[in-house]
């Protein structure tokens, strides 16, 4: 069993290990995925034993977790009001004046505004996390963007888990400015936090931390919870991106995103083709 294999990877069917091979290789070689690569898992437990799955077949190592949003009425029908997913080292970058990211042409990509949370410590395998002891595992909090990316352009057109069987639609993340502030055991910290999202000037979102269901440290409470479930659990020095402040706004190969965070500065980053290799 290799550093990322977790148990559920073994029960898996042939289907499922083909999609979680699929998708791996896809994103590897820079190329899109006109249709979903098997029968669509229905559950999310299905859905993370594919993701686990593809876990164990990247070349990289897992630099931290996203989260996202699962809206009414799907929230019930899935008994979950978040999916996650993992970031891998390769696709975390530090702000530039224009940081640079990568999209498969013909496949999907977004950008979304987020508050970034950095795991303190490696915390113990139990699914009873509350968000006021989940605020005593962060050492720093960051503005950032998630990058949105998979090779298949449906991904979150057929629900959370075929989303979620995917990496969750990660494709990287971008590391903006620190959040100078006193949050321990306090969830409502960052309740002041705002920010926008630009695509080529123009503005196609607003929010801040009150927009992410619960506050981004509820996210995270979510999250421990959840891959405790699957005997995993965030690592210290991993990021957490706990969802999308303004929304997910599609962006196309040569568009600039500009997330506005106001007091805590602007990232700028710009889309371009991905020529091989994980995006």
């Amino acid at each position: 069993m290799t550093a990322h294999a977790v148990p559920q990877a073994a029960v898996l069917s042939e289907d499922s290990r083909a999609i979680a091979r699929a998708f791996v290789e896809a994103r590897r070689s820079g190329r899109a995925l006109p249709t979903y690569p098997g029968t669509p898992p229905d559950t999310l437990d299905a859905a993370y034993a594919i993701q686990d799955a593809a876990i164990a077949l990247m070349p990289d190592e897992v630099a931290g977790w996203k989260l996202g949003r699962i809206p009414p009425p799907l929230d019930a029908q899935f008994d979950a009001g978040r999916l996650a997913g993992p970031i891998f080292a390769a696709s975390v970058r530090t702000a530039a004046d224009v940081t640079e990211f990568s999209l498969i042409e013909g496949g999907f990509g977004a950008v979304e505004a987020e508050y970034l949370l950095l795991m303190a410590e490696t915390p113990p395998l139990r699914d009873s996390w509350t968000v006021a002891e989940a605020t005593r595992l962060v050492s720093q909090i960051r503005v950032g963007v998630e990058i949105a990316g998979s090779p298949f352009p449906g991904i979150n057109d057929h629900g959370p888990a075929v989303t979620a069987s995917d990496f969750g639609n990660n494709a990287g993340l971008i590391l903006g400015a620190e959040v100078a502030r006193d949050w321990a055991g306090d969830p409502g910290a960052l309740n002041d936090l705002t920010c926008a999202m630009r695509i080529d000037g123009e503005t196609v979102g607003t929010g801040g931390a009150t927009h992410i269901p619960g506050g981004p440290f509820d996210s995270l409470a979510f999250l421990l919870n959840a891959l405790s479930q699957r005997g995993l659990r965030p690592r210290a020095g991993q990021w957490i991106s706990t969802g999308a402040a303004t929304g997910v706004h599609r962006i196309a190969i040569g568009q600039t995103a500009e997330a506005d965070f106001g007091p805590h500065g602007i990232i700028a980053c710009r889309a371009i083709r991905a020529e091989g290799g994980t995006p």
